[in-house]
């Protein structure tokens, strides 16, 4: 009977920390986002710090600032290319809403008059209420449209400037953090482990970033060429926008289906033009996801599906868009860690393929 009760109590217990932790999460999402992403950047471009070391000679600390500037410029010569064509659609902005209202305009005539059917018969049944003063109304206003502007804006400041930071020290300081975790161990199967452990979880992060990578730029290279083959205006940003988007797994893809289905939609006459666009990609989309990602990555995932929605949905929730990019290489991380510590196997297990 005590045994049980202690067990029902280090449930209890359990539930509750992880309670406390999640929410920390939630709270301080400013501050563990920027981290999180700067740990993940550090396991994707830390290979590349240590090529340039062995082939250049070129110390870590200057290694990484190289790194990291190629891929600032890479980002910057990609965002100054794409700026005019997302300037002028955003300028069209109005136009396309207006036109897509026309467009549904006959859809919703069917909604309208089953609602002005309802209304007459709640007038029909509605008793008059009695007259009399009107109660006092408080009406309560929240921040300004600047003031949230403002603080997002600083938030995303400081974000950006914490990862970067950190990244560049993570960067540089190459095996550092791992010799001293190394020095803190007493034993010495303990040191192997953690070594063990940070090499696996590097080995399959930058892989697998890289390697998604790879095959976002071909579904990218792919849908825009479909996109000028019908005639859809700025083939290239669309692209561009896909190849980004299929980073998030699942809601990216359903997204860019969205925004080319409206750009069609604003761009050729009729309808069933109008589908072709948004159908290629959704074909495109299926054989990425079905074939060519499932021949490229094989098992190395080492993830099952279905914790990969969940984990996508309540990083999601918990983070935003950058939850759902973070969710899989958290994942992963998670499994590695699991599998090489004897009491949290039947977790490693459990999020296995």
């Amino acid at each position: 009977m005590l045994q049980d009760r202690r067990s029902v109590r280090s449930v209890a217990l359990t539930g509750l920390f992880l309670f406390a932790c999640f929410y920390t999460l939630f709270l301080a999402q400013e501050f563990f986002i920027p981290v999180m992403l700067a740990i993940v950047f550090n396991f994707l471009l830390g290979p590349f710090v240590r090529l340039l070391k062995r082939l250049a000679w070129i110390p870590e600390a200057a290694g990484a600032l190289v790194v990291m500037l190629s891929g600032l410029v890479l980002v910057g010569l990609l965002v100054y290319e794409l700026s005019v064509p997302i300037a002028q659609w955003i300028t069209r902005a109005p136009q396309i809403l207006s036109k897509i209202s026309a467009e549904l305009q006959t859809l919703k005539k069917p909604m309208e008059r089953m609602n002005q059917a309802t209304q007459q018969v709640s007038n029909l049944t509605s008793v008059e209420s009695t007259p009399g003063k009107k109660p006092a109304q408080v009406e309560l206003r929240g921040p300004g449209l600047a003031d949230g502007l403002l603080t997002k804006t600083r938030d995303t400041i400081f974000g950006l400037v914490v990862l970067l930071v950190l990244l560049y020290f993570l960067l540089s300081s190459g095996d550092l953090f791992l010799r001293k975790l190394i020095h803190v161990l007493p034993k010495l199967e303990d040191k192997k482990r953690a070594v063990l452990i940070m090499r696996e979880i590097e080995d399959h992060i930058s892989r697998y970033l890289i390697t998604v990578a790879m095959i976002n730029a071909g579904l990218g290279v792919a849908a825009g060429t479909a996109f000028w083959l019908l005639g859809l205006p700025n083939p290239a940003l669309w692209g561009a926008l896909a190849f980004v988007l299929n980073f998030i797994p699942y809601i990216g893809s359903l997204t860019g289906i969205g925004i080319v289905a409206i750009v069609s939609l604003a761009t050729f006459p009729n309808i069933g033009q109008a589908l072709l666009a948004p159908a290629c990609y959704f074909g495109i989309g299926i054989l990425e996801g079905n074939f060519v990602s499932s021949f490229i990555m094989g098992r190395r995932m080492l993830l099952n599906p279905v914790v990969i929605f969940v984990g996508v949905t309540f990083w999601g929730f918990l983070w935003g868009i950058l939850g759902i990019f973070l969710a899989v290489p958290m994942l992963v991380m998670l499994k590695i860690f699991c599998d090489h510590i004897e009491p949290l196997a039947p977790i490693g297990e459990f999020l296995g393929s």
